[in-house]
């Protein structure tokens, strides 16, 4: 509580500047939009996505700051407010609703309209945002110096930094720029190939690397701990699973496959196995990482709760200074309520008046979980997956047993479980801009107002972001291999019909309990045995680029530079790859990509065309080391 009465914003209480205004709301939108359909595409690519906070203020910051000559920090941080809940809104969405896609395909049930994702995604954002409204107080204001909140401490450093002019804004636009001219030249007139892959004769094992800007980036920004766990899950799966069973079951024909190994092997490569068998023992150690995690964290779920109930009794009422203010509790409640009846009610949400019910409980619950563990780990590390997990396990058992059973309960499960995730990815964020206006000393109400329309935005854009990509690839592609998505849509069925092969799901759970046993984070390990090894290996030279950069003999104000440029870089080729990702599935849908398609041209053999992709390689290695380690900066 000294904590609290002692400190001191950036921007005094008694001191008024703009906030919100047409610029930020403009730009915010913009970037919601943008960082929204990024996120999507890395997402439903790599199975995770990174935070829009801070590329979000360093953008805001240029244009703000240095383009239009305005010294605005509070509306910078508008812009980062309303940005970043397109991040939140897209992990959410593309995390659970893809599955929907994924029956499609395999004729169980129509494809999902635009208008069904739009709802299902505004409805979980906002009630995000105003679950997490009466929780402010007791966790931004009243643990000021207990929980940290990392991405919103850092986010607010950047925006301060911005004081000193623009420098930061140019590394995320160049980071842009080069990721966008890579992605093209990988992806879009496919000069050389994405992924380079080595195997040993007579050693069903395969190791290789994919090449792609934001992969690499994905690693980097994680660092070398979380790199190094999902590439060891990756070689656990593809260098010793996958050579195993085609040892040992050559001649076996084994569910869900319908020839034998040896003929998979053989028409398809490791890839084959990985997709028939290994996926789904991936898929049992995620299921039990993100139960296990949830477990773990079972103390903190229950001070959140009481703690968050006894805030809500009182606390804040008599406090009527500016960065005090909050939405009103009255119309945060009627809020809450009519959106609850819309989530039963709008024919568009495929979720009876019992999901409803499960909707405001569990999505209550996890938004105070979620709003609590981002203070103490960071967004990266919110195991939102895993709350979805939990929730799509006792959403579909119960719809079930209700007698809501088939392919109508599994839309509804899925609905529920898309609207959970949403919840607690938007509650996590919306706690971490708080914390960044609680340092600057922002209006808490007008960063909740920027919240709202910022998921407003992503909501409306979310759709056909998802639309664009499957008629470009097809979800669970190889180029989007969806790998949550895909993970849900298995948990439904394995609940609804009891399909799936539980001897390969259980090896997962318990190869995810001895990695729990030893010591090792499962969730990321998990995700490592679920996706290919050379995703994998590509995240793992961003991570080892991460460690060098730590563990240089710089002075440390000089290597935190250096460190957070790469940060910077390194989101502004994410931000870049997915932009152009969008783009080039536009390509594909109207038949343009065949037009801008070299590969038939070049023709390169296959030991030309693995250097190549090395060299490409390379250059966007030698592009990060030049805005960071070999970058001029003014000395003062």
């Amino acid at each position: 509580m000294d904590n609290q009465k002692n400190f001191k914003p950036y921007i005094p209480a008694e001191r008024i500047t703009p906030e919100i205004t047409v610029t930020s709301i403009i730009m915010g939108v913009l970037l919601a939009v943008i960082f929204g359909a990024a996120n999507a595409y890395l997402g439903l690519r790599v199975g995770m996505t990174v935070s829009a906070s801070i590329p979000a203020a360093v953008i805001a910051m240029g244009v703000i700051r240095v383009i239009m000559r305005k010294n605005s920090i509070l509306e910078s941080n508008i812009v980062q407010t309303t940005g970043s809940a397109g991040e939140s809104v897209a992990a959410g969405a593309i995390f659970t609703l893809p599955a929907l896609f994924l029956w499609a395909s395999e004729g169980v049930m129509d494809k999902p309209s635009i208008i069904e994702i739009t709802v299902i995604a505004l409805l979980g954002g906002l009630l995000g945002v105003f679950f997490m409204v009466p929780l402010r107080n007791a966790l931004i204001v009243r643990e000021h110096g207990t929980l940290p909140y990392p991405e919103g401490t850092a986010c607010a450093e950047v925006l301060l930094a911005g004081e000193e002019g623009g420098s930061n804004a140019s590394t995320v636009f160049a980071g842009m720029g080069f990721a966008a001219a890579f992605k093209f030249i990988i992806d879009g007139i496919k000069a050389v190939p994405g992924e380079v892959s080595f195997r040993v004769k007579g050693y069903a094992g395969e190791i290789g690397t994919q090449i792609y800007p934001a992969v690499m980036s994905v690693g980097y920004i994680c660092g070398p701990r979380i790199s190094s766990y999902m590439f060891s899950g990756g070689v656990l799966s593809w260098l010793v699973l996958i050579p195993l069973i085609v040892l040992f079951g050559s001649e076996t024909v084994l569910y869900p496959a319908t020839d034998t190994i040896g003929n998979l092997f053989a028409s398809g490569g490791a890839s084959a196995i990985w997709s028939n068998y290994v996926r789904y023992i991936g898929a049992g150690a995620l299921a039990a990482g993100g139960i296990i995690s949830l477990v773990k964290t079972l103390p903190l779920i229950i001070r959140t709760f009481r703690d968050s109930l006894k805030s809500m009794r009182g606390g804040q009422a008599l406090d009527t200074t500016r960065t005090a203010q909050d939405l009103s509790t009255k119309f945060v409640l009627f809020a809450i309520a009519v959106l609850t009846l819309l989530v039963w009610l709008v024919p568009a949400v495929p979720v009876s008046l019992i999901g409803a019910i499960i909707v405001v409980i569990f999505g209550f619950f996890f938004a105070t979980v979620s709003s609590r563990m981002v203070g103490i780990v960071g967004s990266s590390n919110n195991p939102v997956s895993g709350m979805a997990i939990a929730t799509l396990l006792i959403a579909t058992l119960i719809l079930k047993v209700t007698g809501d059973s088939g392919a109508h309960g599994m839309r509804g499960a899925i609905a529920i479980g898309s609207i959970i995730c949403i919840v607690a990815a938007i509650s996590g964020d919306t706690s971490q801009d708080l914390k960044t206006g609680y340092l600057l000393g922002a209006t808490p109400k007008k960063q909740q107002i920027g919240e709202v329309i910022g998921v407003i935005a992503a909501a409306l854009a979310i759709g056909g972001t998802l639309y664009l990509l499957d008629s470009a690839w097809g979800f669970g592609s190889e180029e989007l291999a969806a790998p949550q998505a895909t993970l849900m849509k298995m948990i439904v069925e394995g609940v609804m019909n009891g399909n799936l092969p539980w001897a390969l799901v259980f090896t997962g759970v318990f190869i995810a309990v001895v990695a729990e046993i030893v010591g090792i984070p499962v969730l990321p390990f998990a995700i490592g045995i679920y996706l290919p090894v050379q995703l994998n290996a590509c995240i793992m030279v961003g991570g080892i680029i991460r460690l060098i950069f730590d563990r240089m003999k710089k002075e440390e104000g000089e290597k935190k530079k250096i460190i957070n440029d790469g940060i910077l870089f390194c989101s502004g080729m994410i931000a870049g790859e997915g932009l152009i990702g969008i783009l080039l599935a536009v390509f594909a849908v109207f038949g343009l990509d065949k037009l801008i398609d070299l590969s038939g041209v070049l023709n390169l053999p296959a030991p030309v065309s693995n250097i190549a992709s090395l060299v490409v390689f390379g250059l966007i290695v030698i592009s990060l080391l030049k805005f960071t380690i070999w970058k001029k900066r003014k000395s003062k």
